[in-house]
């Protein structure tokens, strides 16, 4: 496992006029260019050949791009001194952790991450101390738990993982036991899911209510935790499913119902419930720092559901940059911090900057 140590070494050997962001070419990495560029930072993007075009056509965006066979070829040791020479400070987002994976970004990936590297795998629902166990030391309610179908008693989200597309999650609702058997089959045979993903799927209770996915940023720096904004996402096809009639969506009861995230849209919470909205950006952050040390650094996002009681359930933990752009320009919250708006991207900039001139760089860094 690369230490703080080693990190730190490698940070202290870097250019501090001359620190570059550096981010996969995928997920959040348009968002964390941006945010780098308004606060003069240089970039370097990492592209996969044949998905490099965005960050082509955005100029303003890539100082540099690295056109690779594969995204995880970012990881051959020329690659890294490259990094490492260009003085780059990675950021990771989902892409970052699905292409490279969680054991190569511990143990091979000696270029910094802003961040908590060690911490990007409790994302993940199958492993020991994960996002639920978190959220308990937090004292978040999340989802009750069933660990096994013949457990469900009522509406049940089954959280899989995509059988071709990695990146992806092939969430479905069932009702009952016997609905879970019927729809793993179909999803099976459909090729969506495999039986040995399904086998290790996570099965929570569906708790209605309205969704919000609530930002934020640890600052080591500050010694606080900011509540950056909301944004909820757009699905297919689910969205556009509901807005029809119960008799019609009977009538095409074989279409293939999905949510894969395609979108954002803003949003924001009634003042009264900012209070709890704070509470819980403080409790799992106190969490973290005792059980992942340093802790949160930099974002995170908690998706959660507010019940009629007012009650927030938190159902997902992102540990990472989430997919918000939408927030860089809609978050009335940023703008009561710093007097403008931002997104995410910019929050790190900042924080890079800022420990750049403190002299703390590897307070940021793992």
């Amino acid at each position: 496992m690369i230490s703080l140590q080693q990190i730190a070494a490698i940070v202290s050997n870097y250019d501090l006029k001359n620190v570059t962001v550096g981010t996969i070419g995928s997920h959040s990495a348009l968002e964390i260019m941006d945010g780098a560029k308004d606060e003069n930072l240089k970039t370097i993007c990492i592209c996969q050949k044949g998905r490099e075009l965005p960050y082509r056509r955005f100029k303003r965006l890539a100082d540099e791009i690295i056109l690779l066979d594969k995204f995880s070829d970012i990881l051959y040791p020329e690659n890294q001194e490259k990094l490492r020479q260009s003085d780059t400070i990675m950021v990771a987002h989902r892409a970052f952790t699905a292409y490279l994976g969680y054991d190569n970004i511990e143990n091979n990936l000696r270029v910094p991450v802003f961040g908590n590297r060690l911490l990007l795998r409790a994302e993940e629902r199958t492993v020991p101390r994960n996002q639920y166990y978190l959220l308990e030391k937090a004292g978040i309610c999340h989802p009750k738990l069933y660990h096994k179908p013949l457990e469900i008693d009522g509406p049940a989200m089954v959280k899989v993982q995509e059988a071709t597309r990695k990146l992806e999650r092939a969430f479905f609702i069932v009702s009952s036991y016997e609905d879970y058997e019927k729809k793993s089959k179909q999803k099976i045979e459909q090729g969506l899911v495999t039986k040995e993903d399904l086998d290790r799927a996570t099965i929570e209770q569906y708790v209605p209510g309205t969704y919000f996915n609530l930002n934020f940023f640890v600052s080591p720096l500050m010694g606080e935790t900011e509540f950056l904004g909301i944004e909820r996402r757009l699905q297919t096809n689910i969205h556009d499913i509901v807005s029809l009639s119960a008799r019609q969506q009977m009538e095409i009861e074989d279409i293939r119902i999905q949510n894969i995230e395609v979108g954002h849209t803003p949003a924001s919470i009634r003042e009264s419930l900012l209070e709890k909205v704070f509470e819980m950006g403080d409790r799992i952050a106190a969490a973290a720092r005792k059980e992942y040390p340093p802790g949160i650094i930099g974002p995170i996002s908690l998706q959660s559901i507010v019940t009629v009681d007012l009650d927030f359930v938190v159902y997902d933990v992102s540990l990472r940059v989430p997919g918000n752009p939408i927030m860089a320009t809609t978050s009335p919250y940023t703008k009561y911090y710093y007097g403008h708006t931002m997104g995410v991207g910019r929050r790190i900039a900042m924080e890079i900057k800022d420990a750049i001139e403190q002299q703390k760089l590897p307070d940021i860094v793992t």
